[in-house]
């Protein structure tokens, strides 16, 4: 683990320098030309600790650089997400940052923003098919392989649950590419069976719980590990499980490293999560935004294809956490407060 906490560190280091380099910095070199630009964030949503994490340091970054972040939320819904970038388009925002709530309806959003000749940054989920300008991301087939590779070295046999998110974000099918990437020999030699793989609409914790009771039916409570694609997922496998006296027992993966998660992974009965660096990504976004907004290039290090042509992307490295690196990975980078994270226990 600890090569790829190094790994991962060095990359967000080595992307950041580059684009900073190339864009002005911060606010000490700040272009006054900055003043006048406004970016359009728009989010799926802020319920969740990690987009309203997301949101305000991206605000915050845009601010430090001379400029100003108009943030809006769809909370899940594709219509008022469109509706939203309609209304800020007209206001003259430079550039839409969009958060997908629907990887393909969002193409429509793309087509109203080329119609004004306004650059879209797809932020941390893919816009499916569509003429994007830039993707900015964590690597989440990474995320996927790191996930049940972990679960998967631990419970080397058995049976096992696979919770994906939502099926109209694109992430949740490069999360379960990874994940499958991971399990792939166990499973070819017949050690692990795979005995459910469904998707929970919206990454919602309420249909995570039903899924990981229905598995546990099914296997009569045979169940060796679920591979819960986030943190949201993974607390409502967790509640399925204990009810059944099996927290602690089955081995859950997550990703985000949410408050909640980091609380029961200290009291074991959430395995590990995926601790992605979201204060990275969003100064990463918000430069990379108002260098397209300026009409100036920025440095990409690879290409993403999103079914229409190869996307020019930045992604950052994704890295796992266990117990062992609460304190020397979340809390020591600053993410959770070690009297937050270790005030209560969660079962």
């Amino acid at each position: 683990m600890r090569q790829s906490i190094a790994r991962g560190v060095a990359g967000i280091v080595v992307l950041l320098f580059t684009l900073v380099g190339c864009s002005g910095g911060s606010s000490s070199r700040k272009n006054p030309q900055d003043e006048t630009i406004r970016v359009a964030f728009l989010m799926d949503t802020v319920g969740h600790e990690r987009w309203q994490r997301d949101r305000d340091l991206f605000a915050a970054r845009v601010k430090e650089r001379g400029a100003e972040a108009l943030v809006e939320a769809a909370e899940g819904d594709s219509t008022r997400q469109l509706a939203q970038a309609q209304a800020m388009l007209e206001k003259g925002v430079k550039v839409l940052v969009v958060v997908p709530h629907d990887a393909q309806r969002a193409g429509d959003i793309v087509e109203a923003a080329k119609a004004r000749k306004v650059p879209v940054v797809s932020y941390d989920r893919l816009i499916w098919d569509a003429d994007i300008d830039l993707y900015v991301s964590f690597d989440n087939v990474r995320v996927g392989e790191m996930q049940a590779q972990y679960l998967v070295s631990r419970a080397t046999k058995g049976n096992y649950v696979l919770i994906g998110g939502a099926p109209t974000d694109h992430n949740a099918q490069q999360l379960r590419e990874g994940q499958m990437k991971a399990l792939k020999p166990a499973v070819d030699r017949r050690e692990v069976r795979i005995v459910s793989s469904e998707w929970a609409a919206d990454w919602g914790a309420a249909e995570a719980r039903k899924l990981t009771e229905d598995a546990l039916k099914k296997t009569k409570n045979q169940v060796a590990a679920v591979v819960a694609s986030n943190d949201i997922t993974a607390g409502g496998a967790i509640e399925a499980l204990a009810a059944a006296n099996l927290a602690g027992k089955v081995l859950v993966s997550g990703q985000d490293a949410e408050l909640d998660a980091t609380r029961r992974i200290v009291a074991g009965t959430q395995t590990m999560t995926v601790y992605k660096p979201v204060r990275a990504l969003a100064r990463l976004a918000a430069d990379a935004a108002l260098a397209l907004a300026k009409g100036e290039s920025v440095p990409t290090v690879t290409t993403v294809n999103n079914g229409r042509k190869d996307i020019p992307a930045m992604l950052l490295a994704p890295i796992p956490v266990d117990k062992e690196g609460i304190d020397s990975i979340l809390i020591h980078d600053g993410f959770h407060k070690k009297e937050a994270v270790y005030a209560s226990r969660q079962p």
